[in-house]
């Protein structure tokens, strides 16, 4: 009953996080293309620029003044819960997935780290990401827009990096982007709204306004927007293990993060030319590029097991487990007891075929079917996860790619690795799967 009360609250948390998500980026995406198609030609006295637009069967006309209208209207909306409910909703997905089990999904098997020492290294790194950033924009970096821009660049793949050391693949991706998603609330709650608070007091006090807080908050506004575009990757990359499973997983979001920005800048700046329009086929190059360099052909552990399966030492099986009394060897040789060349015959088409799936199938049904099964035996779960399920041999051999994508080469099943599988029945399943996945 835990299990499954836990999975409902991760999905109703997941969803308003979704929500809440989509809400605040499709306002930060709609505002600066807003800012970047204003009509700036002859505006009228007060004005920066205005524009024209139609949208669901009706027509707009939307003014933006140079710093504040004369006297401010009975209704203004405000633009800021979208961004406390995304950040919020995300943090509490971070203690139901990872803090409420760090030695689950959160902390990497073999990192000596307990599990209060990675919640602690996790929270810490969101409030020490939040001050570097605001510092490092009130420096004179602020002033040299892409200097900084690099810069934070290079420390949130470093940030990457180092998580990669101690926390799982999935682990250090998400802490990234929760250290990204708290620069960008960050940035709402302590440099925007507080600059649009005293914009708005001081027309309400007859006063002029200051123009350089507005201008910041327009700045942070900008980072927000080229933020968005990596979180959501980040969001999302736990459904891709060639990713964050990856040993370079940290390369791999660096890469991905850097055609993203340059996706974005081109939205950006298209309302001005389309000089930049050449980020577009690069982006996709680049991905092309990324889905080569991560294939399983790729992978140094995968190689090795396919060209040496002869190498693997295997534990021989009760003889109850081969569906009868009788030893293989036996039946072998009273089939052909006067042909002396079948027995050596025998075990190089055996080796040929690759390791027998009766010795897989045990394998994957004491270390992967606890979870993914129709009846998961597992408290954690009370479904199988992502409905993968390994009770028959049809769907173990259906599986077996992501069974290699995620057991063998990345290695990031089973998680944490609760169930204790051991390397050598990982090669063994890798090997299995190279000659074929034959279940017969």
């Amino acid at each position: 009953m835990e299990a499954h009360l836990l999975e409902w609250l991760n999905l109703s948390v997941r969803w308003v996080h979704m929500i809440t998500g989509v809400a605040w980026i499709g306002a930060s995406f709609y505002f600066v293309w807003l800012e970047n198609n204003l009509n700036r030609v002859n505006p009228r006295d007060g004005l920066s620029g205005d524009l024209w637009a139609i949208h669901g069967g009706g027509i707009y006309h939307l003014e933006k003044y140079k710093l504040a209208p004369p006297s401010m209207p009975e209704n203004l909306h405000w633009f800021k819960w979208e961004a406390y409910f995304t950040w919020m909703s995300g943090i509490a997905l971070l203690c139901l997935v990872f803090y409420y089990n760090p030695m689950l999904y959160l902390v990497a098997p073999g990192s000596g780290l307990t599990g209060p020492e990675g919640v602690a290294i996790g929270i810490g790194a969101l409030i020490a990401g939040w001050f570097v950033y605001d510092f490092l924009c009130d420096s004179p970096l602020g002033k040299k827009p892409a200097l900084l821009g690099f810069i934070l660049f290079v420390l949130l793949i470093a940030a990457a990096y180092g998580f990669s050391k101690v926390f799982s693949g999935r682990g250090a991706y998400l802490h990234v982007g929760a250290i990204i998603g708290t620069i960008m609330v960050g940035n709402v709650f302590r440099i925007i709204m507080p600059a649009q608070r005293a914009l708005v007091a001081a027309i309400a006090e007859n006063r002029t306004p200051d123009p350089a807080l507005p201008a910041k908050g327009l700045l942070r506004s900008r980072h927000n927007n080229y933020f968005t575009l990596p979180v959501l990757f980040i969001m999302i990359s736990n459904h891709f293990p060639s990713t964050y499973g990856s040993q370079y997983n940290w390369l791999i979001l660096a890469g991905i993060a850097v055609l993203a920005v340059l996706v974005r800048h081109y939205f950006n700046t298209r309302h001005d030319s389309h000089r930049f329009a050449w980020t577009l086929p690069v982006a996709a190059l680049g991905m092309i590029c990324l889905a080569y360099v991560t294939g399983p052909a790729q992978m140094s552990s995968a190689p090795d097991v396919a060209k040496a399966p002869a190498k693997i030492e295997y534990q021989p099986l009760p003889e109850t487990a081969l569906g009868g009394g009788a030893k293989p060897e036996t039946a072998a040789a009273s089939a052909a007891p006067s042909e002396p060349a079948a027995p050596s015959a025998a075990p190089a088409q055996a080796a040929a075929q690759g390791p027998a799936f009766d010795k897989v199938h045990n394998v994957i049904q004491e270390r992967c079917a606890v979870c993914h099964s129709a009846k998961p035996t597992s408290p954690l779960f009370s479904a199988a996860p992502a409905g993968v399920m390994f009770d028959t041999p049809e769907q173990i051999k259906l599986q077996a790619p992501r069974i290699q994508a995620q057991a063998v080469a990345s290695q990031i099943m089973p998680l944490g690795n609760i169930t204790q599988m051991t390397q050598q029945e990982r090669d063994l399943i890798g090997a299995w799967i190279s000659q074929g996945a034959r279940t017969n």
